[in-house]
């Protein structure tokens, strides 16, 4: 047979030379290379949701802030929903206690009333 011509016996063979015998146990092999992450479908990954600025700087860091559950396992996410919550809502709450503009007079009754 042609020595060039591998099948699918050679080729395994090949990989456990290549990670140190039969068992693959131990050798140098068995590591990754560095930077190479295994891919772990649970782990967290970003979701890319964009975040429009909505021009009060409080509002947006509080928006900013749902940004930090993309790095936290799923169990994590409570804590900064409830965070961005409790501070939206401590926002809504500050513009019902801040009186607006003053509103303008009513209208005046110019009839002379006291015509006979």
């Amino acid at each position: 047979m042609n020595e060039s011509m591998t099948g699918p016996q050679d080729a395994s063979r090949s990989e456990s030379a290549a990670t140190g015998g039969a068992g693959g146990a131990g050798g140098a092999g068995d590591a990754e290379p560095p930077g190479a992450e295994a891919y772990d479908p649970a782990a967290p990954a970003p979701l890319h949701v964009p975040r429009t600025p909505t021009g009060d700087d409080g509002v947006d860091a509080l928006l900013d802030r749902l940004g930090d559950a993309d790095h936290l396992p799923t169990d994590g996410h409570v804590e900064v929903y409830e965070d961005v919550h409790r501070g939206l809502r401590d926002t809504l709450t500050a513009l019902d206690a801040h009186p607006g503009p003053p509103a303008p007079p009513g209208p005046t009754d110019h009839s002379n009333s006291n015509r006979s």
